[in-house]
């Protein structure tokens, strides 16, 4: 069955928005360790996204993409300039990662408080449709991106986590 760019976007949007609270009660195998958004680089993010996809079912490693990163960044900060926790504050998915230079499938995971990656991933594993994004076999590559609001400014979360996965659309067309 073929499924047009347009409806993909639209389903893999409902999906990602649906799964904006976290559901306990899911069996997560989350990577070790405790690391800060100071210490966030490409090869730490790049072990413990794919830590948890290797304890989480065996899934193959995802391959890091800078212009998902990009996009990831885009959106961390929009979240973290309004405050607020959302997929969509006036600026698509479709649109971050096209203006970014992607131009595959993609899904998207957002978080907000969490304190280290690995809480993010975390709560990704225990929200249905965030596991489903993260673990995703259709999805070879990702970017990650965390923004904190601004020192002295109130905030409801302080710190906004955004993971973007992508891949060929040709993998959503088979099935």
């Amino acid at each position: 069955m073929s499924i047009t760019r347009r409806a993909f976007i639209v389903i893999g949007a409902g999906a990602s928005l649906s799964a904006c609270a976290a559901i306990g009660g899911l069996s997560t195998a989350v990577p070790g360790g405790a690391t800060t958004p100071q210490q966030l680089n490409a090869a730490s993010i790049l072990a413990a996204v794919n830590a948890a996809r290797r304890s989480n079912g065996g899934h193959p490693p995802l391959g890091y993409n800078v212009a998902l990163e990009a996009a990831a960044r885009s959106q961390a900060n929009l979240m973290a300039s309004k405050d607020q926790l959302a997929h969509d504050l006036g600026v698509t998915l479709r649109e971050r990662v096209t203006a970014a230079g992607y131009l595959g499938a993609v899904g998207e995971n957002i978080a907000g408080g969490q304190q280290t990656l690995e809480q993010a991933i975390d709560g990704w594993l225990n929200s249905p449709g965030h596991r489903s994004t993260l673990l995703s076999d259709k999805f070879t590559e990702f970017g990650l991106a965390v923004t904190r609001v601004a020192a002295g400014r109130k905030s409801r979360y302080g710190i906004y986590w955004c993971f973007i996965a992508g891949g060929s659309f040709d993998a959503w067309r088979r099935g």
